[in-house]
């Protein structure tokens, strides 16, 4: 089996397996105690602080460690607002930030707080002007991911921090993705990981504060970790995420060209392979393990399970894998192609071999759900497609993704040059996808009306 998800969870590394049954046997006891065992315990809690905090390139008693790194980003974002409570309540986010800080935005707006969410391109990066245009006198705190967990793509962190450093606004940076492979650039504020990220266990995040900035922990006091991550350490998961983050780190630069050749032969060769799929992230502001594609007419569960059969453990942002049926609020907020999404992303170690199988692979896959669909020609069961004046009706209510999409490209060649299509669906993710589909297609998207049952989405024959 060729695990391919290394951006949900990397693999436990050997150096994180070894440390953590060491400490086992020594850091079972109290770090606060003063007796020998409890000394002991100090004593590894103290070298894996000190270690975490030379990779992330802060002073020690800058870093705590928290239960995950959700909880440092809401533990963060949280204590940075109360501490900055005088000046304004106005928070700036990105809209393509991990959903622990989007979850926070959203407790943040419904207590009466001003939340201004930033918008990027097509490649899923955000312009540093951006930032500096959201800027307000009461700006409190501003976010922005090192790497996006969902594309790759790395954000201008360096540029944004320089920004809100010199109008007086602290930075969080979400660098779960990106802090295996290097320090954070740029004069942030705050810093958040997690430690499954690169190899080290679950159960372990970083919260780093750097000194000067204003923050009030939130909740009840606790003693522990500088009163800013409430109960008893998990030392020997601490004690194994500092050790593998620091083996990781020594292999990095070797490692992350060995995959980026990898995830580059993989964006090169998946549209050569497979028509009609669209690779999304920046193709060179990016980490080095990951790429991600979208399949237009395909089932994103279906290949999912399809792949999971030929032996490939890989993700998705499609809503056709979503108990939601809504896509990866990344993807939307990019633009792109959601149906059929496939996050591939690579941990260290990972055979060529591997890659030259999952490429030799996917195109039968893909037909394979494809032909299952009907998808592009007519099949039994295909949504109701009417004559409504000078356009044409494609009636996909109640038909998910990606049906609607997959009929609204059977009919198109029935309209003359010029003609539209006027498609009803009830789907959040026709929203998206019809949209994407003409991008792809070279037709013009009119745009969406108010319809008895859903939305209408008309598009307009061009070529």
């Amino acid at each position: 089996m060729a695990y391919f998800d290394a951006a949900s969870a990397a693999p436990l590394h050997p150096v994180a397996r070894q440390a953590l049954l060491a400490s086992l046997d020594e850091g079972w006891a109290d770090p606060a105690r003063l007796y020998r065992e409890g000394r002991r315990a100090r004593m590894l809690l103290d070298a894996a602080r000190e270690a975490a905090a030379e990779a992330v390139g802060c002073r020690p008693d800058e870093l705590v460690f928290t239960s995950s790194g959700t909880r440092a980003v809401h533990s963060g974002i949280a204590g940075a607002l109360a501490g900055r409570r005088r000046v304004g309540r106005h928070l700036i986010v990105s809209a393509v930030e991990h959903s622990s800080v989007l979850h926070s935005a959203e407790v943040h707006r419904a207590d009466g707080g001003p939340v201004t969410e930033v918008a990027v391109d097509r490649a899923g990066a955000v312009s540093p002007s951006s930032y500096a245009g959201a800027l307000r006198p009461d700006t409190a705190l501003a976010c922005l991911q090192s790497a996006n967990h969902e594309v790759g793509t790395a954000q201008p962190v360096a540029e944004v921090a320089g920004i809100c450093r010199a109008a007086g606004v602290p930075l969080l940076v979400d660098a779960a993705q990106s802090l295996g492979w290097a320090p954070v650039e740029g004069d942030w504020s705050l810093l958040t990981a997690s430690a499954h990220k690169w190899g080290g266990p679950s159960g372990v995040g970083l919260l780093v504060v750097r000194k000067g900035v204003r923050f009030a922990p939130q909740g009840p006091a606790d003693e522990r970790e500088s009163g800013r991550a409430a109960g008893f350490e998990n030392l020997p998961a601490i004690v194994a995420a500092a050790a593998s983050l620091r083996a990781v780190r020594a292999g990095a630069a070797e490692d992350a060209a060995r995959l980026r050749e990898l995830t580059e032969r993989i964006r090169a060769r998946v549209p050569r392979l497979v028509p009609e799929v669209e690779v999304v992230g920046d193709p060179e502001r990016r980490l080095p393990g990951i790429v991600t594609f979208s399949c237009l007419y395909v089932d994103g569960e279906s290949l999912l399970h399809e792949l999971d059969r030929a032996g490939f453990s890989v993700s998705s942002g499609s809503s056709c894998t979503s108990s939601t049926l809504t896509p990866s609020h990344v993807l939307r907020a990019m633009g792109v192609l959601s149906e059929g999404n496939i996050r591939v992303s690579l941990p260290p170690g990972t055979a060529e071999e591997d890659v030259e199988r999952f490429l030799s692979v996917l195109p039968g896959v893909v037909a394979g759900v494809r032909e299952k669909l009907g998808a592009p020609v007519s099949a039994a069961g295909a949504a109701a497609v009417a004559d409504r004046g000078d356009a044409l009706v494609v009636d996909a209510v109640g038909r998910r993704c990606p049906i609607p999409v997959i009929e609204l490209a059977k009919v198109i060649g029935d309209v003359p040059v010029g003609g539209t299509v006027r498609v009803l669906a009830d789907d959040e993710a026709a929203r998206l996808d019809i949209p994407a589909w003409c991008e792809m297609r070279g037709q013009e998207y009119v745009g969406e009306e108010p319809a008895d049952r859903g939305s209408a989405y008309l598009v307009r024959r061009v070529s």
